[in-house]
């Protein structure tokens, strides 16, 4: 049995983090998203948010025998760790450009000689490029319209948080 973890913020999730569990279902048996903090950023939600609207989306559009080979959780320390805790057998990384893939090349051989876990690389969808959290973030505060770029939940939670903490 295959199992992987796919790592981020999810801050907040998007389709182009959907598409990656997708695809990354059609190789591994089971999959193990980990939510995660980036310190260089300031997270719009916190940890525990962040799974709630992980979990909405995946109800939203993953099937139902797709959805069960997913689980999700809140993780610290070393993505290498994490893998290694769980018996992953790889991580999952999805690149939306060849500057991700530099950085993310060089995140797959340091995992590796943390714990000897290989590391599959996906690129995004076409389609999906665009789409980060920050885009949706940087959309959402100035009114822009974030369909195609998050399921509807989660844009909803978005304008909810942005017009909770004000303009800034």
């Amino acid at each position: 049995m295959t199992k992987a973890v796919f790592t981020g913020s999810f801050d907040p999730v998007t389709y182009g983090h959907l598409d990656i569990i997708k695809r990354g279902l059609t190789i591994f048996d089971t999959l193990i998203v980990g939510i995660g903090s980036n310190h260089s950023k300031v997270s719009l939600f916190d940890g525990e948010r962040r799974l709630e609207l992980l979990e909405l989306a995946l109800n939203d559009e993953l099937l139902p025998a797709e959805h069960e080979r997913v689980t999700c959780q809140i993780i610290t320390g070393l993505v290498a760790q994490f893998a290694d805790n769980v018996g992953a057998n790889a991580i999952l990384r999805g690149v939306r450009g060849s500057g991700e893939f530099e950085k993310e090349s060089s995140m797959a051989q340091l995992n590796r000689r943390l714990s000897g876990i290989e590391t599959v690389i996906i690129p995004t969808s076409a389609e999906l490029s665009v789409v980060s959290s920050s885009a949706v973030k940087e959309i959402a505060k100035f009114g822009g319209d974030l369909a195609g770029f998050t399921p509807e939940p989660v844009a909803n939670a978005v304008l909810s948080k942005l017009a909770e903490i004000g303009p800034g």
